[in-house]
């Protein structure tokens, strides 16, 4: 009986213990407000541990068995990490999940206007052929036009040219003729 009463002390120890070391629920984010204040609070148990840390060092340092001291606040401030981790993890991996998610939508969107891209290309395409045909069409007419404008230029100064030429000519025979006559004039005046 006594080995039964030890053995249920030693199970109920054991199950005291257990539930003594069994985390405490840490809440999982379900926004990035609430991961952010996650994360916040983290950040201020891990300060309050290191200022609680330097204090206990302090103040072991003033007692005589400094060593024991020294471990237990050091396990103490590894106790205070863990369960700022503990705290903090779940908000880290929310977050992570959540910038993944949004990747993952500009992801589908960018997917999703490359399609819709491609399938405006032949429509694109097309109309940009269409443009420079016009483009080149109007440009040929353009350099017709000049052609046909420097053509009739050319004709013109060759016209134009010409009847000077031709009134040079007129003025050159009616100068010959001239003197032509001045010289028979002159003969007939010298013979007489």
């Amino acid at each position: 009986m006594r080995a039964a009463g030890g053995l249920l002390a030693l199970l109920m120890s054991i199950s005291a213990a257990a539930s003594a070391d069994e985390p405490v629920p840490v809440p999982v984010p379900q926004t990035l407000e609430q991961a952010v204040a996650q994360r916040e609070r983290a950040d201020a148990l891990r300060e309050q541990a290191e200022e609680r840390y330097q204090a206990e060092q302090n103040a072991c340092y003033e007692k005589f068995l400094m060593s024991d001291c020294l471990v237990a606040a050091k396990k103490r401030h590894a106790a205070s990490l863990v369960t700022a981790r503990k705290l903090d993890q779940p908000a880290i991996d929310f977050e992570r999940a959540a910038r993944r998610q949004e990747l993952d939508s500009r992801e589908a969107q960018r997917a999703a206007d490359n399609l819709a891209r491609q399938s405006e290309e032949p429509e694109r395409a097309q109309r940009y052929r269409a443009e420079q045909t016009a483009k080149l069409a109007e440009r040929e007419a353009k350099l017709a036009d000049k052609a046909k404008k420097a053509e009739a230029g050319r004709q013109k100064a060759a016209a134009e040219q010409a009847k000077r030429q031709a009134k040079l000519d007129k003025r050159a025979r009616q100068d010959a003729e001239r003197e032509a006559r001045k010289a028979a004039e002159a003969a007939a005046a010298a013979s007489k």
